[in-house]
């Protein structure tokens, strides 16, 4: 799914695609050495920092150079524990994206503009608005499939890969954001790289220049 028209982000000239297991959402060169897979949930303000000021701006910097490539898998266990249904409908919104071949550009209008998480801004109304931001999203069939919420299926399979990434430890899921690099998931003791550009940048570098020495901390 290329992209034709001006970004948001710019990231316009950048694939994005959904992966053979149905729930990853990939964005930037296949061939990218570096591969960054997030767990995130649309209502989470942690996310929010994580995407705005903290290390994602470097890493779509890093995606457009074709240097890193950015998987997302998409929670919206918020909801259950907040109540509403915010996170589900961004995420049906973000997929029914994806199919306009418009994902990473929506995906940063979300975080930018998203609602307190305790406030459920995250209706129908909303996330329409938000898209009227992004050149080329709007359309009977994108704001059919948010009305209707056509990828429910999809919301309740990425809550349950999500669930799956926790393991025994964390039944209910890793947390978000949590971020793997190339399939080494960052320690929560140092998930404070996420929040420092810089850091964050450097830490992209180090496992581009030494892929085996990051590998090395799952071994």
């Amino acid at each position: 799914m290329q992209k034709a028209a001006p970004a948001y982000s710019g990231l316009s000239a950048v694939p994005e695609r959904l992966g053979s297991d149905g729930t990853t959402i990939t964005v930037g060169d296949p061939a990218a050495p570096v591969t960054v897979h997030l767990y995130e949930d649309p209502r989470c303000p942690v996310c929010k920092r994580f995407e705005t000021t903290g290390g994602a701006p470097r890493l779509r910097e890093a995606t457009i150079r074709r240097e890193a490539k950015t998987q997302y898998t998409l929670a919206s266990f918020l909801d259950g524990r907040l109540g509403g249904s915010g996170s589900a409908k961004a995420v049906n919104a973000l997929r029914a994206a994806l199919e306009k071949g418009r994902f990473a550009e929506y995906h940063d209008v979300l975080y930018a503009h998203q609602p307190d998480e305790s406030v459920d801004g995250f209706t129908d109304a909303y996330l329409l608005k938000l898209a009227s931001r992004v050149p080329g999203l709007r359309g009977p069939d994108f704001d059919s499939a948010v009305r209707t919420m056509k990828y429910r299926s999809f919301v309740a399979e990425a809550e349950a890969v999500y669930e799956q990434a926790g393991g025994a430890q964390d039944p209910q899921g890793p947390g978000t954001p949590t971020a793997e690099i190339s399939g080494v998931r960052i320690p929560a003791e140092y998930n404070g790289v996420l929040f420092d550009g810089g850091a964050f940048a450097g830490l992209l570098s180090k496992v581009r220049a030494q892929p085996g020495e990051w590998r090395k901390l799952s071994s």
